[in-house]
Parts: structure tokens; sequence; C-alpha cells
């Protein structure tokens, strides 16, 4: 396999926000690539547009992504208070490179940046993805309920 790059994005992603900065510092188009990223391997994720992802990457502590030459096939990002709470959201890999650790590079990544690392607590929501995270260290919330309120009519 090519060698694979993980980039660690300033919070807020500002370089990938404005200028599609990927791997060192240099241009590549990585808002579009997120977006068919995110469209073609994440099907919770398949209705966002770049304008969206713009503010969804800039309201993010840490943002991750992996690079294989100059395709995007990874991604994955996390908000947080810094001390008790982190989120992590959208961690996606290409499907055709699920299975090769990618994943857990990603996840690794988000939890040992600044910020995440030294939360009491990181949730995260998964639809069918679950044994994964188990084997990653995560536990099922028995305790806890997840409630929904839907504030946007798509």
């Amino acid at each position: 396999m090519t060698r694979i790059r993980l980039v660690e994005h300033a919070a807020g992603a500002p370089g990938m926000r404005w200028f599609g900065m990927g791997p060192d510092l240099k241009p590549s188009h990585g808002l579009l690539k997120l977006h068919r990223l995110l469209h073609k391997h994440a099907f919770w994720a398949q209705q966002r547009d770049t304008s969206e992802l713009k503010k969804m990457l800039a309201g993010s502590n840490v943002v991750i992504s992996l690079w294989r030459g100059k395709r995007l096939v990874g991604f994955g990002r996390a908000t947080s208070d810094g001390i008790y709470r982190a989120v992590l959201w959208d961690v996606v890999v290409a499907g055709d490179l699920q299975g090769h650790g990618l994943g857990r590079q990603v996840i690794e990544a988000l939890l040992i940046a600044p910020g995440i690392r030294n939360v009491e607590r990181v949730y995260l929501m998964t639809t069918n993805s679950r044994g994964f995270y188990e084997q990653m260290g995560f536990e099922r919330a028995n305790n806890q309920q997840l409630l929904l309120l839907n504030l946007k009519n798509n």
C-alpha cells in the first residue's frame, strides 16, 4: 500500500476550510475531497454541502485527515470542553481501504490530541460500527439514553 500521511489540522482546520490544504500545507482541494469522501463513504453525511462543511470544521477542536498521495482516504474530528467531555464525530475511511488500520489511526490521533487527551469521558455515536469501537476500548453506555431533537427539516 502507498504510504498514508496523517495530518492533524489546526483547531477549526482553517487551511483546509479556506485554502483546501492537505499534507505539507499544500493546496490540494482538501475541502472538495472531504465532500467527496463523506458523500461516497458516509451515509449520514451525503447531503452536506461545502459551505456546511466549512462551518462544521470551524467548530471542531481537533481535525484529522489521512492522505494516500493526493487522495483523501480518512477523516475524523472532535469537539471538547478540554476537561470533562469530548465527542468524536464523522470518523470515515474510504471503503476500499477499510480493514488496514486506518480508522484506528484516526481514532488514536483524535484521542491523543491536546484538548482531548485529558478529558474525563469521550463520547461517540455509531450506527453499525460498534464492534470496531469496542476493539478500541469504547464501551456501550447502558446507563444513558440518546435523545434527539431535530431542529432542521430536510
